[in-house]
């Protein structure tokens, strides 16, 4: 075997180790990346959990920290309990087979994780309603907050102490998600006294206008 031939093996040789060594730097950068990827995603979603803990808190604090006498909470809490009966109702409208397995409010919420025919009701009526996860967050953490020592006052009787309630929620509450949600359930709850305002007058003008039917 000559220089030539020897030396043809041996570079032969030196690029399959190469080649394996490639293979395995390939193979490690690839572990790298998948790692990476691990890791960012990881990193995402403890930050993303962060901020909503964070929110959470400030929201707590917020609710907690409210100004009102009891008179104005009262009121406040009346729009609250009203909106999420009437969300609660109508879900329970699109849902009729489950009624008895969604007795409350938190039912719905909690069940609605697990259940996409749930969800995809729940987020109907919330867009039904222009409303919004956040503001359902903003409510139930007042009702829970204040639940257990406020009254529910009929709009008559709200009218009589407050006349415009957007004005005291805008001027009080500094927590852009709370004002949030406590404008649109005020919002949601007068445009649906409007409707039903709307609807008692057109009855009577219909009983005075004759049938045409045959």
């Amino acid at each position: 075997m000559n220089n030539e031939t020897t030396t043809l093996i041996s570079l032969k040789e030196a690029m399959k180790r190469v080649d394996h060594k490639l293979q395995a730097l390939e193979a490690q950068f690839k572990e790298l990346d998948f790692t990476m990827d691990n890791l960012t995603q990881k990193f995402e979603y403890h930050s993303k959990t962060l901020a909503n803990q964070a929110a959470q808190d400030e929201l707590w604090t917020a609710v907690l920290s409210l100004k009102f006498t009891s008179m104005e909470l009262n009121i406040l809490y009346s729009y609250v309990i009203e909106v999420l009966i009437c969300l609660h109702t109508r879900v329970l409208e699109k849902l009729p087979d489950l009624v008895r397995g969604l007795p409350t409010l938190a039912s719905i919420l909690r069940r609605k994780v697990k259940n996409k025919h749930i969800r995809d009701v729940w987020e109907s009526v919330l867009e039904e309603y222009g409303l919004q996860e956040g503001d359902i967050t903003a409510l139930c953490t007042f009702f829970v907050a204040h639940g257990n020592k406020a009254e529910h006052y009929i709009d008559k009787v709200r009218r009589m102490y407050i006349r415009d309630v957007n004005f005291m929620i805008t001027n009080m509450v500094k927590n852009q998600a709370l004002q949030d949600g406590l404008l649109k359930a005020v919002q949601v709850v007068e445009k649906g006294k409007a409707v039903r305002v709307s609807e008692e007058q057109k009855s009577p003008l219909e009983e005075l206008i004759p049938s045409i039917k045959s």
